[in-house]
């Protein structure tokens, strides 16, 4: 048995053997995602491109699970783990059962290019809803516990292959990500930029990186020594394969100019790090090579990565070997993930306002249902998303949720993003209800991926933050009708709800909520569910309010850096419970010793069992001024009964606690330190108690 098929010899030294059996032509061959088999040595095709964002996508029927900022307003890393479990257990009986059947096209394989680990900087960002928001701390909790349940804890095989993407510093715009150079500061980038990708790599060892399309200051992303060979390999040990992203390698030459011809462009990428090739561009390694531009040792060791993470998968092992190959078709779309897709959507939802109109009574006489994405299934898939068999719209959460002796009235009212005016059908309807629902907000037809979204005249970004089209007209028409108004608004990124906030009965927020949205919707409009959900980005009044889109530079930005008063802060949310802070404690003040250690009482003081969400943050009161104003460093979602007490222990380890140098060095953070805890940021209308401690050397 050739060492590459056998099972017991190392891991490395499987891949290199393989590797030393192939020919220049075959290596070269092995580094596009669209790799061809080597019949010879029985190695069969592969696809390296898969997506699984929020449900395993692209390939047919799957559970779709809320959009990634919808998972990220869960605060609950318990349950990102048990829909990421879902998800790869789909992912793996997919895959076999395609392999069953001779299918090896894309979409099918086992390396996938998730999760979107960016920060959420600007609110403009058509791809920001693909991300965990605008917290380096956030987005490292949400990724760290996607990827370690994506990839699984087996000590040999990986169950799938995730993927940290897109490395690094990038947000918009997407008309300009073929390129821009993203400048910024050492300080941003190691306080904001690259700490998610930092806690993936070295936490959770996420098995590939993907690269991002545009330079960072100078240099091209795919090809950068700083990031791919100084950073990610040199200082934080990756060994896994990086991937560019589709077209990045061409890019070099053909937009960024800094190579003039595609074997200069691989050669540079693969010399620093970037192993496989979205795209064709490596066919010209065969020229680079040629060229003396690129050794074949390089090219080996490019392509032996790329062998160990198919071998962490057991393409070449026997599959009884292999503890996830014998997952069964059936697990995919289930009973069971459809009611775990549904958990997800409750729990996703934030409620913004509700002035005692929540929950409503499922018995009322009539319910007007307005709004151009009531009846929307656009609004439940988002974008990177699989199929579901059945989509349940917030339309029809509503009908299946009152009597049947309740009237519903139902219209679009306005359309999606067009100016017109209100249909008037909408206005009678809403003289013969009791109260209204009016679904409005925005569209994966509306924010998105460059050359993705159909009614974007951003390139998939969006050019301001307001309701789009004559959304908000028909809110204030609606409102004429003196009926009860709640104001349900989808989207995945913030909207500049001023009017909403100031005259809707109830506002909720409910993202692009997955198939059970409609009825996940359903079960917090009618009281079946206690929302608890939390704001992973910041809401601005208006735009005016954020710095220029193409500006890196943190100042101004997100709620670390952001002095003026928000529509809604970061971390915000509603419930139908109160909860009330008492007795908290900080202790191991020295930055030597263990981490920080922070206790808190939390009481569920209302009659009504719910979700409360502790937030810890800190001040670093003798920092420079160009420090965070606040930073969030601890989490947890906490379930209580009615009148009952919980003492909740969080814990903040040294390597969050950490400032960064002009040179880039990050030091530990000492002196007076402002702590909060609490249901949301100190200085908002959230219950938070907060102490200032003195930290040691």
């Amino acid at each position: 048995m050739p060492a590459y098929l056998d099972p017991n010899v190392p891991l490395k030294d499987r891949a290199r053997d393989l590797v030393s059996r192939l020919t220049l032509d075959e290596k070269i061959s092995q580094m596009l995602h669209e790799s061809p088999a080597i019949d010879r040595l029985g190695i069969p095709a592969y696809n390296w491109w898969n997506e699984c964002l929020h449900g395993v996508a692209r390939a047919g029927v799957a559970t779709v699970f809320p959009q990634a900022i919808g998972l990220a307003a869960t605060w609950n890393t318990p349950l990102i783990d048990r829909v990421a479990t879902a998800i790869s257990d789909e992912a793996r009986a997919k895959h076999h059962e395609a392999v069953r059947n001779g299918n090896r096209d894309q979409y099918f394989g086992l390396t996938f290019w998730t999760p979107n680990i960016n920060i959420f900087r600007d609110p403009r960002w058509g791809r920001g809803h693909e991300t965990y928001g605008e917290d380096p701390f956030l987005t490292s909790r949400m990724g760290v516990t996607f990827v370690k349940a994506l990839q699984g804890d087996h000590p040999t095989y990986l169950k799938t292959a995730a993927n940290a993407k897109h490395f690094a510093v990038h947000s918009g715009p997407e008309t300009e990500r073929h390129t821009f150079d993203a400048v910024v500061s050492q300080k941003d980038l190691r306080e904001t930029y690259l700490p998610a990708f930092k806690a993936l790599v070295q936490e959770a060892r996420v098995e590939s990186v993907m690269g991002a399309y545009n330079r960072t200051n100078g240099e091209v992303c795919c090809g950068s020594k700083t990031l791919l060979a100084d950073i990610l390999r040199g200082e934080w040990g990756f060994d896994g394969h990086v991937v560019s992203d589709c077209g990045a390698v061409c890019d070099f030459h053909l937009h960024h100019k800094i190579t003039d011809t595609p074997a200069e462009s691989s050669a540079l990428a693969v010399k620093n790090g970037c192993d496989l090739n979205c795209g064709e561009t490596y066919h010209a390694l065969h020229q680079a090579v040629a060229e003396g531009l690129i050794g074949e040792a390089e090219i080996d060791t490019a392509v032996t990565r790329l062998f160990a993470t198919r071998i962490k998968l057991g393409f070449f092992d026997d599959p009884a070997r292999v503890p996830y190959a014998g997952i069964a078709a059936s697990v995919n779309a289930s009973p069971a993930h459809r009611e775990l897709a549904r958990q997800a959507a409750r729990e996703s939802i934030v409620l913004l306002k509700n002035n005692g109109v929540l929950p409503l009574r499922k018995d009322l006489r009539a319910v007007q249902v307005t709004g151009p994405n009531a009846a929307s299934t656009d609004v439940l898939l988002a974008n990177y998303n699989g199929l579901s068999s059945r989509l349940i719209t917030i339309l029809e959460g509503i009908c299946g949720k009152v009597s049947a002796g309740t009237a519903i009235h139902w219209s679009e009212g306005v359309p999606l993003a067009q100016h017109s005016g209100v249909s008037g059908t909408a206005l009678w309807h809403a003289s013969l209800s009791d109260v209204i629902v009016a679904v409005v907000g925005l569209s994966p037809r509306l924010e998105g991926e460059e050359g993705e979204v159909a009614d974007s005249d951003g390139g998939g970004d969006r050019r301001h933050i307001d309701l789009p089209g004559s959304q908000e007209d028909l809110l204030k028409k609606l409102k004429e009708s003196g009926k009860p108004l709640v104001v349900v608004v989808t989207g995945g990124s913030a909207i500049a709800l001023n009017w909403a906030k100031e005259n809707a009965d109830a506002l909720l927020y409910v993202w692009y909520p997955g198939e059970e949205g409609g009825n996940g919707v359903a079960d917090i409009l009618f009281g079946d569910y206690n929302p608890a959900g939390r704001l992973p980005v910041t809401f601005y009044k208006s735009l005016g309010d954020v710095p220029d889109f193409r500006d890196y530079n943190m100042a101004g930005r997100t709620y670390r850096y952001f002095s003026k008063e928000p529509l809604y802060p970061f971390g915000y949310g509603l419930s139908y419970s109160r909860f009330t802070y008492d007795s908290l404690q900080v202790t191991a003040m020295s930055a030597s010793a263990a981490p920080l250690e922070v206790s808190i009482n939390v009481t569920n003081a209302s009659e009504i069992p719910g979700d409360e969400v502790v937030q810890v943050y800190i001040t670093d009161l003798d920092s420079p001024a160009d420090a965070p104003i606040r930073e969030l460093k601890a989490f947890a979602r906490v379930t209580l009964g009615a009148g009952l007490t919980q003492r909740v222990a969080l814990s903040i380890p040294p390597a969050q606690l950490l400032r960064t140098e002009i040179d880039g060095e990050q030091h530990p953070i000492v002196g007076r330190i402002a702590i909060s805890a609490g249901g949301g940021q100190p200085g908002t209308d959230a219950p938070v108690i907060a102490a200032t401690v003195r930290r040691t050397a």
